[in-house]
Formats: structure tokens, C-alpha cells, sequence
């Protein structure tokens, strides 16, 4: 199978949260077939669509796959639950979530799987990352960036840069936490 670029979105609001974001990222660069090529900085934000949670760590990921996206989705999920994951409630706590929010420039739409991430377009700390890493990179389905989505974003949660996790250099950055 030929590679294809995906773009994973990656959240925490339990425990340390930057750490929790940090290591799941060297997870996903072993999943087989998977290489993470470019990481944005860990923003801070505000809980969206929920009150009394904890700030959460978000960034995003970009990736080269040579699977495809159901198999990705699975090692996703697979990652969930080994960190403890448990879905309790829709949008509640958790000490880590991993969206496939692109996947080249593929629509898909299955029971299990939606690409386009469809809240993509309306989430500010999933765009604000993503602009970090591809801010000219087309939205397969409203045919806009990601920095014109972002500029079309209406005033929101807040969304602040808490720690600077990208390198230019990523074999450091997979060597950091290939033994986590």
C-alpha cells in the first residue's frame, strides 16, 4: 500500500496531561506502518461543550501511514484503552483521546469512522494545532485550509500554547519515548 499523510488530533484532561499527550505520541509511531513525521505544540484549552472538567492538553500529529484508515482507527483505539481509557460519558474525562481527523484526502463515511473528523471545521484546539503543521492544507469536503477555517472561527474556549513538543528533527522525538 502506498503511504498516505493523516493528521491524528490527541487530548488529555487526566493526570499529567502534556505527559499523557507525549506518550501516546511515541505509541502511534509504533503502531506498524505508521511513522510520525511532525508534531504541534501542546496547547492548553478550555473543555468544549461540557462544564466542571479540568483544562485539557491538546495537539496534533502528522503521519505517514501505509495502512489504511480502519486499520489506523483500531491502533488508535487499541492505544485508548492501554493508557486506561474508559467511555463513561460522551465528552467526559479522559486520560487520552485520539481523533483521526484526516486521512489524506479521503472522505469516508462508515458506522465506525468519519473523515473528515466532522467537527473538525468547528473545534479551535484541534485548528489552531493543525495550522501549526499544515495551514495550507486543503478540508477534502468544504474546499478551505485550515488557516481559513481557523480565521473564520468565531471568538471561543480558550487556546493557549503550553508547551513546545514539535522538532524539525523527529528521530529525536521518536527516540524520546520509544521505550516508554
Amino acid at each position: 500500500m502506498e503511504s498516505t499523510i493523516a493528521y491524528i488530533g490527541i487530548g488529555s484532561n487526566i493526570g499529567d496531561k502534556p505527559f499523557n499527550c507525549r506518550y501516546s505520541i511515541g505509541k502511534i509511531d509504533q503502531l506498524p506502518g505508521c511513522h510520525v513525521t511532525a508534531c504541534s505544540s501542546i496547547f492548553k484549552t478550555e473543555p468544549v461543550g461540557v462544564t466542571g472538567q479540568d483544562w485539557y492538553a491538546n495537539c496534533v500529529v502528522q503521519v505517514k501511514v501505509s495502512q489504511g484508515p480502519s486499520k489506523l482507527l483500531r491502533g488508535l483505539l487499541r492505544i485508548e484503552s492501554d493508557m486506561g481509557r474508559i467511555r463513561r460519558e460522551r465528552w467526559g474525562p479522559r486520560i487520552i483521546d485520539l481523533d483521526l481527523l484526516l486521512f489524506g484526502q479521503e472522505i469516508i463515511e462508515s458506522d465506525n469512522l468519519i473523515v473528515p473528523h466532522p467537527l473538525l471545521h468547528k473545534r479551535r484546539f484541534v485548528l489552531e494545532p493543525l495550522v501549526q503543521l499544515a495551514p495550507d492544507l486543503m478540508h477534502p469536503v468544504l474546499r478551505l485550509t485550515m488557516g481559513q477555517l481557523l480565521n473564520r472561527l468565531p471568538k471561543g474556549p480558550s487556546v493557549e500554547p503550553l508547551d513546545k513538543l514539535y522538532s524539525s528533527d523527529m528521530p529525536v522525538v521518536q527516540n524520546l519515548y520509544r521505550d516508554l
